[in-house]
Protein backbone atom coordinates (compact mmCIF):
# COMPACT_ATOMS: atom_id res chain seq x y z
CA UNK A 1 0.00 0.00 0.00
CA UNK A 2 2.88 2.24 0.38
CA UNK A 3 4.49 1.96 -2.93
CA UNK A 4 2.85 2.66 -6.06
CA UNK A 5 1.68 0.34 -8.42
CA UNK A 6 3.09 -0.52 -11.97
CA UNK A 7 1.06 -1.36 -14.46
CA UNK A 8 3.30 -3.66 -16.80
CA UNK A 9 1.89 -2.31 -20.77
CA UNK A 10 0.71 -6.01 -21.81
CA UNK A 11 1.14 -5.62 -25.44
CA UNK A 12 4.36 -4.05 -25.71
CA UNK A 13 5.86 -6.14 -22.70
CA UNK A 14 4.95 -10.13 -22.31
CA UNK A 15 4.04 -11.10 -18.92
CA UNK A 16 6.33 -13.42 -16.79
CA UNK A 17 4.04 -16.58 -16.31
CA UNK A 18 4.59 -18.82 -13.43
CA UNK A 19 5.69 -22.32 -14.92
CA UNK A 20 2.55 -23.72 -13.91
CA UNK A 21 0.32 -21.93 -15.62
CA UNK A 22 -2.97 -23.13 -17.57
CA UNK A 23 -3.12 -21.41 -20.53
CA UNK A 24 -4.46 -23.68 -23.20
CA UNK A 25 -4.26 -27.84 -23.59
CA UNK A 26 -1.44 -29.60 -25.90
CA UNK A 27 -1.76 -32.62 -27.75
CA UNK A 28 0.90 -34.89 -28.15
CA UNK A 29 -0.53 -37.29 -30.94
CA UNK A 30 1.91 -39.78 -31.35
CA UNK A 31 1.24 -40.83 -27.81
CA UNK A 32 -2.62 -40.95 -28.33
CA UNK A 33 -4.37 -43.99 -28.30
CA UNK A 34 -7.93 -43.17 -28.39
CA UNK A 35 -8.72 -44.49 -25.15
CA UNK A 36 -10.88 -41.93 -24.61
CA UNK A 37 -10.88 -41.78 -20.74
CA UNK A 38 -10.01 -37.66 -21.41
CA UNK A 39 -13.54 -37.32 -23.06
CA UNK A 40 -15.32 -39.60 -20.93
CA UNK A 41 -13.96 -37.89 -17.64
CA UNK A 42 -14.61 -34.47 -18.72
CA UNK A 43 -17.52 -32.53 -16.85
CA UNK A 44 -18.00 -30.13 -19.13
CA UNK A 45 -18.13 -32.91 -22.29
CA UNK A 46 -15.78 -30.10 -24.50
CA UNK A 47 -13.34 -33.13 -26.02
CA UNK A 48 -14.41 -34.05 -29.27
CA UNK A 49 -12.94 -37.35 -30.41
CA UNK A 50 -13.45 -39.73 -33.82
CA UNK A 51 -11.69 -42.67 -34.70
CA UNK A 52 -11.34 -45.84 -36.98
CA UNK A 53 -10.01 -49.48 -36.25
CA UNK A 54 -7.04 -50.14 -38.82
CA UNK A 55 -5.68 -53.84 -39.29
CA UNK A 56 -1.98 -54.47 -38.42
CA UNK A 57 -0.62 -57.28 -39.97
CA UNK A 58 1.13 -60.11 -38.24
CA UNK A 59 4.30 -59.36 -36.69
CA UNK A 60 5.78 -62.76 -37.24
CA UNK A 61 4.98 -65.43 -39.49
CA UNK A 62 1.79 -67.39 -38.72
CA UNK A 63 1.05 -64.94 -36.13
CA UNK A 64 -2.54 -62.82 -35.70
CA UNK A 65 -3.24 -59.60 -37.13
CA UNK A 66 -4.23 -56.78 -34.33
CA UNK A 67 -6.33 -54.31 -34.98
CA UNK A 68 -5.72 -50.77 -33.02
CA UNK A 69 -7.58 -47.40 -32.93
CA UNK A 70 -6.21 -44.12 -35.09
CA UNK A 71 -7.17 -40.79 -34.56
CA UNK A 72 -9.36 -39.00 -37.21
CA UNK A 73 -10.63 -35.98 -34.92
CA UNK A 74 -9.45 -34.59 -31.42
CA UNK A 75 -10.79 -31.25 -30.48
CA UNK A 76 -11.38 -29.38 -27.59
CA UNK A 77 -13.64 -26.68 -27.48
CA UNK A 78 -12.07 -23.67 -25.35
CA UNK A 79 -16.16 -21.79 -25.18
CA UNK A 80 -17.20 -24.89 -22.75
CA UNK A 81 -13.85 -25.70 -21.40
CA UNK A 82 -13.38 -24.64 -17.44
CA UNK A 83 -9.53 -25.43 -17.26
CA UNK A 84 -9.87 -28.45 -14.69
CA UNK A 85 -7.33 -30.39 -15.84
CA UNK A 86 -9.06 -33.58 -15.81
CA UNK A 87 -8.30 -34.64 -18.73
CA UNK A 88 -4.99 -34.36 -18.36
CA UNK A 89 -4.57 -35.95 -15.15
CA UNK A 90 -6.61 -38.99 -16.20
CA UNK A 91 -4.28 -39.44 -19.89
CA UNK A 92 -2.33 -42.62 -18.89
CA UNK A 93 -0.28 -42.24 -21.78
CA UNK A 94 0.80 -38.34 -21.21
CA UNK A 95 -0.68 -37.26 -24.61
CA UNK A 96 -2.37 -34.13 -22.85
CA UNK A 97 -0.38 -31.22 -21.21
CA UNK A 98 -0.78 -27.45 -20.06
CA UNK A 99 0.60 -25.24 -22.39
CA UNK A 100 1.43 -21.33 -20.82
CA UNK A 101 0.11 -20.08 -23.95
CA UNK A 102 -2.89 -17.60 -23.43
CA UNK A 103 -3.53 -15.90 -26.40
CA UNK A 104 -5.71 -17.37 -28.50
CA UNK A 105 -9.28 -15.22 -28.57
CA UNK A 106 -11.54 -15.34 -31.25
CA UNK A 107 -14.14 -13.14 -32.62
CA UNK A 108 -16.74 -15.76 -33.08
CA UNK A 109 -17.68 -18.45 -30.54
CA UNK A 110 -17.62 -20.77 -32.98
CA UNK A 111 -13.79 -20.91 -33.81
CA UNK A 112 -12.83 -21.52 -29.92
CA UNK A 113 -13.17 -25.51 -31.19
CA UNK A 114 -9.44 -26.18 -31.87
CA UNK A 115 -8.78 -28.99 -33.97
CA UNK A 116 -5.41 -31.27 -33.25
CA UNK A 117 -3.48 -29.71 -36.08
CA UNK A 118 -3.79 -26.45 -33.33
CA UNK A 119 -3.50 -28.71 -30.37
CA UNK A 120 -0.56 -29.88 -32.22
CA UNK A 121 1.30 -26.54 -32.30
CA UNK A 122 0.20 -25.38 -28.94
CA UNK A 123 2.03 -28.84 -27.48
CA UNK A 124 5.58 -27.04 -28.60
CA UNK A 125 5.08 -24.19 -25.89
CA UNK A 126 4.84 -26.48 -22.87
CA UNK A 127 7.60 -26.17 -20.88
CA UNK A 128 10.00 -28.60 -19.49
CA UNK A 129 9.24 -30.53 -16.31
CA UNK A 130 11.15 -29.25 -13.50
CA UNK A 131 14.09 -31.59 -12.60
CA UNK A 132 14.00 -34.03 -9.94
CA UNK A 133 14.81 -33.12 -6.14
CA UNK A 134 18.24 -34.92 -6.18
CA UNK A 135 17.94 -35.38 -1.95
CA UNK A 136 14.37 -36.65 -3.01
CA UNK A 137 13.96 -40.94 -2.69
CA UNK A 138 14.21 -42.93 -6.03
CA UNK A 139 10.82 -44.12 -7.09
CA UNK A 140 9.69 -47.28 -6.27
CA UNK A 141 9.48 -48.63 -9.97
CA UNK A 142 12.99 -47.47 -10.71
CA UNK A 143 14.31 -48.82 -7.69
CA UNK A 144 12.34 -52.46 -7.78
CA UNK A 145 13.94 -52.69 -11.92
CA UNK A 146 17.07 -51.68 -10.61
CA UNK A 147 17.32 -54.30 -8.01
CA UNK A 148 16.10 -56.71 -10.25
CA UNK A 149 18.73 -55.77 -12.92
CA UNK A 150 21.59 -55.78 -10.11
CA UNK A 151 20.17 -59.50 -8.79
CA UNK A 152 20.18 -60.66 -12.74
CA UNK A 153 23.71 -59.64 -13.08
CA UNK A 154 24.89 -60.93 -10.21
CA UNK A 155 23.27 -64.23 -11.27
CA UNK A 156 25.25 -64.14 -14.60
CA UNK A 157 27.97 -63.10 -12.93
CA UNK A 158 28.12 -65.58 -10.83
CA UNK A 159 27.12 -68.38 -13.71
CA UNK A 160 30.05 -67.34 -15.96
CA UNK A 161 32.70 -67.72 -13.07
CA UNK A 162 31.12 -71.01 -12.16
CA UNK A 163 31.52 -72.09 -16.33
CA UNK A 164 35.40 -70.63 -16.36
CA UNK A 165 36.22 -73.26 -13.22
Amino acid sequence: MTKRSHTAQYPDKQPELPPRTRGVIGLFEENCTVCMLCARECPDWCIYIDSHKETVPAATPGGRERSRNVLDRFAIDFSLCMYCGICIEVCPFDALFWSPEFEYAETDIHELTHERDKLREWMWTVPEPPALDPRAEEPKEIAAARKAAEKAAAAAAAEAQEGQE
